[in-house]
């Protein structure tokens, strides 16, 4: 609208300046015809023709020259308007060009962590395990000091290889009243350590471990067995993980424990008030019920080789999966901070590369 009324105006200018160019040619013209006077006579007779002809219209070729003037002004501003801003338009242009692709990514990203815990679970839940074993630490031809239960979980990283915690596949590792024992002598002994696969009735023994010196990882070595050929390993992630990042934890924490609060009504009644023993987990295998939890959040930070993240764990949970959102594994959950649910940490999967590979190689 402002751009039409300018239009309006310069036009209007135009014709004002056409026809104050047209009065003083007019006047050189009645000048001319007055000096053309050979007395006072013809001088005024003239000169009233003059004024009359002046008084009621130019000649059409002086009109017309007007029309020209004014067009041309005209035509002048609309070039000035439509191009004169280009440059800036074009600019402005790109500018939301940009903005869109921005705002696409960003809702894209969101679309894609909305719907990661579900694409993960079903992608890959029957690669992760829960890892159940018993064992012991004592001195020789005695009772053991400590007998004990181990519960975690592992997934399939490989050919017939599960990754977990070295708490897990060592559970003395970390414990200060077993490793007091060790150091006085005493003997520590994996009795039984298995994995139950979702799906799958029958557990998995695993043995021959790979540990690290340095860290709370584990590579164990699953015996052969149909499960693990039509197991999917997951995907480890090829770049390092960084804060921000949203994640998704699966596991299963609280262990039997926990399976058993999701069980349906009449396997929890039977089952709720029973020790969490093999035989319960075995019997959870064979209603389907080894299922994992997944629970998601926000990767806080990364702090030498460790991933500080708000997404909730507890005992069970340990040696469970840490996920991107593209469904990458990115670290192995390891601990919690008791009392703050957003204290979970677990080890980059960096440090899991060199164990893997020494695995392959025993």
């Amino acid at each position: 609208m402002t751009t039409l009324l300018v239009m309006l105006q310069l036009f209007s200018l135009g014709w004002a300046f056409g026809g104050r160019f047209l009065a003083f040619d007019g006047r050189r013209f009645r000048t001319r015809v007055v000096a053309a006077g050979t007395g006072p006579s013809n001088a005024s007779m003239i000169d009233g023709q003059t004024k009359k002809s002046n008084s009621v219209a130019y000649p059409s070729r002086y009109r017309a020259v007007q029309l020209v003037i004014g067009v041309l002004i005209l035509l002048g501003a609309m070039a000035m308007v439509h191009y004169a801003p280009m440059t800036a338009q074009g600019a402005s242009r790109d500018d939301l060009q940009t903005q869109v692709r921005e705002l696409t990514a960003q809702i894209e990203k969101l679309r894609q962590e909305q719907s990661m815990p579900a694409l993960v679970l079903n992608r890959y839940r029957n690669s992760i395990g829960y890892i159940y074993g018993v064992y012991h630490v004592g001195f020789a031809n005695q009772r053991p000091e400590i007998r004990a239960r181990v519960s975690g979980t592992g997934f399939l990283v490989g050919d017939s290889l599960v990754a977990t915690n070295r708490h897990i596949a060592e559970p003395w590792w970390g414990d200060s009243e077993a490793e007091k024992l060790i150091r006085r002598g005493a003997t520590p002994i994996v009795e039984t350590l298995v994995v139950f696969f979702p799906g799958w009735s029958t557990p998995v023994r695993l043995s021959h471990p790979s540990v690290s010196k340095s860290s709370d990882l584990a590579v164990l070595r699953a015996e052969d067995s149909e499960a693990l050929r039509r197991i999917p390993a997951l995907t480890l992630a090829k770049i390092p993980a960084s804060a921000g990042q949203f994640i998704d934890v699966i596991g299963y924490p609280m262990a039997i424990a926990g399976m058993i609060a999701k069980s349906p009504a009449g396997i929890h009644g039977r089952l709720a008030y029973r020790p969490y023993d093999i035989y319960v987990a075995t019997e959870l295998a064979a209603q389907s019920l080894i299922r994992p939890f997944s629970t998601c959040g926000h990767l806080g930070d990364v702090i030498d080789g460790r991933l500080i993240y708000d997404a909730p764990t507890a005992h069970g949970g340990s040696g469970g999966p840490v996920f991107n959102s593209n469904g990458e594994v990115i670290g192995i959950n390891s601990a919690y901070i008791d009392g703050f649910s957003g204290g979970s940490i677990g080890i980059s999967i960096e440090s899991l590369r060199a164990l893997l590979q020494e695995a392959h190689d025993s």
